[in-house]
């Protein structure tokens, strides 16, 4: 008889250099389980200096072949046991002409590709021992065309799609799925994306990343199915957007994120 045996803890965590990927990393490090700590930027050598047994790792996730550096450098740590699938990014303007090809397909490398490349690697593991958490970060806007940043809203549909996906595969395995559904958040999303000029950024309130992350890990250590954190009105709009057509929720969205002149 083979006994399977729970492994020392020890999460992953991406684009966790900030935002709520940041305030994920922090949640695991203040319940005393170690984090790998994923980011593109410098920055996240001085976060993981932080916190305690954070191990900071700088790759581009965009790439194919970094997400396999990230699994071989993991593995050299120790198996996961619990996996937040968070890096993500997203580009502002009119799909045809304000927005590159490469601009674009960026985002479908990081926020999609990646994504599958990752749980294909690490979730068999966690499968194998009986055992693991994991969490994807969709958004409240999955369910809503995305005029301005519509690859953005369509790589935001996939996650949710696929985490349910693998969720219903899973049952029973001792391996969860939570989905994080966000809607705006006070990070850095906005101005890298170029949207500083929107209603979205500039109107439109935003939740604490801190409290979203809280609210994230709560759900996925829990094994929730899925969370839509911050306001209450993140709820009220990603029920409004499954009972309105799509055409009337695209006109909605259009007139938050459109560009602006300054």
């Amino acid at each position: 008889m083979t006994v399977r045996t729970i492994p020392d803890p020890l999460a992953v965590v991406t684009g966790a250099s900030s935002g709520i990927g940041l305030q994920l990393a922090r949640q695991f490090a203040d319940q005393g389980i170690p984090v790998v700590m994923v980011a593109d930027e410098d920055r996240v050598h001085a976060e993981a200096d932080k916190l305690p047994g954070a191990h900071p790792v700088q790759l581009d996730l965009r790439l194919p072949e970094s997400v396999d550096e990230l699994v071989e450098r993991v593995a050299e740590i120790g198996p996961p046991t619990a996996l937040a699938i968070n890096a993500g990014t997203a580009v502002g303007g009119a799909f045809v002409h304000d927005t590159t090809m490469d601009e674009q397909l960026s985002g479908v490398d990081l926020n999609v590709r990646s994504a599958v490349q990752l749980a294909k690697a690490l979730i068999p593991g966690m499968v194998d021992r009986a055992h693991g958490r994991v969490l994807f970060t969709s958004s409240v806007v999955s369910v809503t065309p995305g005029p301005y940043q519509s690859v953005y809203n369509a790589s935001k549909a996939f996650l949710k799609t696929f985490a349910g996906g693998i969720r219903e595969e899973l049952k029973g395995t001792g391996v969860t799925i939570t989905t994080l559904m966000p809607g705006p958040t006070g990070t850095e999303f906005f101005a890298r994306a170029g949207m500083l000029t929107t209603r979205l950024a500039t109107s439109v309130p935003k939740d604490d990343p801190a409290v979203v992350g809280r609210q994230a890990f709560d759900a996925m250590m829990s094994g929730r199915a899925t969370v839509i954190s911050g306001s209450p009105l993140n709820q009220l709009s990603y029920l409004a957007a499954l009972l309105v057509p799509d055409r009337v929720m695209a006109v909605a969205h259009k007139w938050i994120t459109k560009p602006r002149a300054t």
